[in-house]
């Protein structure tokens, strides 16, 4: 008797713990795709990375007939697999999804769920002529304008039985079901009704890790900052009614910090004024008008003499071209490697991370890009390199997280720059459901500096992480 209880427990407990989920690797047929690399049809292969959240994201297929069309994806996995459930992710105005088929290997598709149909909803029918297009956000792929619905959802499909040997999906969609924009995130399947969910990466690590008010920079409108080498020193930028300014603040006793003081050598730009790196008493300033090609980038070398920062030589870099009028910075603490987040031709999506080395002459050669691992296909900002050379921390909004933008932390896995770890997001203790960026972290007091921005009103944020969390990751 004991025996067969035994056998029963460890049997609930497989169901219940041993779900195997496989995500979309291939795409086999589609019909429509926009091309690109923001709101393609390849969006839809891989893990989730636009839920939990949800929403618009050139993360995530926009199909060609979102509005009021047909469309159908036929989608392979790595390897066979027996399938009780299949659940498409939608994260704009779900509950379009009208059939679903399964390919057990033989190259037929086989019916397992179908939508019943309520004949008492109307069909949503675009009204706006096929022809026109806008831009979502600030980007370049035409998507077509729509009403402003946001309904997002997961179709969880729970056949009735277990169908064995599954090795591709078919969906199809009727998106005149309901108005306005439609997205398609993944798709996946399991070998259990235990529900399929969007899990954020988030590193055990941080789970117990909190976030405070920083009160001192409470009444400023802080864009970014930078802390000096020894953490007695905070660079910050304010956003002023008509620029941006630079400000300073020391250390002093304690917790105390000292009034924060306009720095003018460093506000003299009549738009962007930014410090990115800072050490001992040299920084690198962003935010100078530039021409594209010209090896111009808009930073430039500062030096502290006798209490002031005197402007040194440019930043120069081969080819330099970036589609925004401002970049993010970081560098090796040599200067010898710098990794710019800029948008150009060569993206993955939006603003992504390249890298350019240091030449002779003291200009630097084409950047390259990061690659697809740690360059999502939306944007990637604010990179903090560690002292290390290897690990980085930065913000996007590109990869499954708890509200817009979140704070993440890669590790380079080589001696190349193209080889990053999956970034890890550094938990709900640390990022909110707003905006989370402009991550600094001071590694001698072992404290991370933050930028919060909720309903346009920002504040500087810290945490007390560990050296050894934050950069000893095997």
């Amino acid at each position: 008797m004991k025996k067969i209880v035994l056998i029963l427990f460890l049997a609930l407990s497989f169901s219940l713990y041993g779900q195997q989920i496989q995500w979309a690797n291939k795409l086999i047929k589609y019909s429509s795709d926009l091309g690109g690399k923001q709101y393609g049809i390849k969006r839809i292969l891989g893990k989730p990375d636009v839920f939990p959240q949800a929403g618009n994201s050139p993360n995530a297929w926009n199909p060609k007939n979102a509005l009021d069309g047909y469309e159908i994806v036929e989608v392979g996995f790595e390897k066979p697999q027996s399938v009780k459930q299949i659940a498409v992710f939608e994260n704009l105005n779900a509950g379009c999804v009208v059939k679903i088929s399964v390919d057990t290997g033989d190259g037929k598709y086989k019916t397992v769920w179908t939508r019943i149909r309520d004949y008492r909803t109307p069909t949503f029918k675009a009204t706006i002529p096929a022809d026109h297009a806008y831009y979502f956000k600030r980007k370049r792929r035409k998507i077509q304008e729509a009403p402003d619905v946001f309904n997002p959802g997961v179709e969880r499909a729970v056949l009735e039985s277990v169908v064995n040997n599954v090795v591709a999906v078919k969906v199809e969609f009727n998106f005149a079901l309901l108005p306005g924009q439609k997205q398609v995130d993944a798709i996946g399947i399991s070998d259990s009704d235990v529900p399929i969910d969007a899990k954020i990466n988030v590193g055990t690590e941080f789970k117990n890790i909190t976030a405070e008010k920083f009160p001192t920079l409470d009444s400023f409108q802080v864009l970014s900052l930078v802390v000096a080498p020894g953490g007695e020193k905070i660079l910050f930028t304010q956003q002023s009614e008509e620029k941006e300014l630079v400000y300073s603040c020391q250390k002093e006793s304690g917790a105390l910090w000292s009034i924060p003081k306009l720095e003018s050598s460093l506000s003299e730009n009549d738009l962007h004024n930014y410090v990115d790196f800072i050490k001992n008493d040299l920084i690198v300033k962003g935010g100078g008008v530039y021409k594209n090609a010209s090896g111009e980038t808009g930073y430039q070398f500062f030096n502290l003499e006798n209490g002031n920062y005197q402007p040194k030589d440019q930043l120069k870099i081969t080819a330099y071209a970036n589609y925004g009028d401002a970049a993010f910075l970081t560098a090796t603490t040599d200067l010898k490697t710098v990794i710019l987040a800029i948008e150009s031709d060569f993206t993955q999506g939006g603003t992504d991370f390249y890298f350019t080395n240091r030449k002779e002459d003291g200009t630097y050669g084409l950047l390259q890009n990061m690659g697809k691992m740690i360059n999502s296909a939306d944007d990637d900002i604010s990179p903090q390199l560690l002292s290390d050379g290897k690990t980085l921390l930065f913000s996007s909004n590109g990869f499954s997280s708890f509200g817009g933008y979140d704070i993440y932390v890669s590790y380079r896995l080589d001696d190349s720059w193209k080889n990053w770890s999956e970034p890890i997001n550094v938990g709900s203790g640390i990022n909110s459901a707003g905006y989370d960026g402009a991550p600094y972290y001071d590694e001698t007091n072992e404290v991370l500096y933050f930028v919060t921005d909720v309903d346009g009103k920002s504040a500087v944020h810290l945490a007390r992480v560990p050296k050894q969390t934050l950069m000893n990751r095997k």
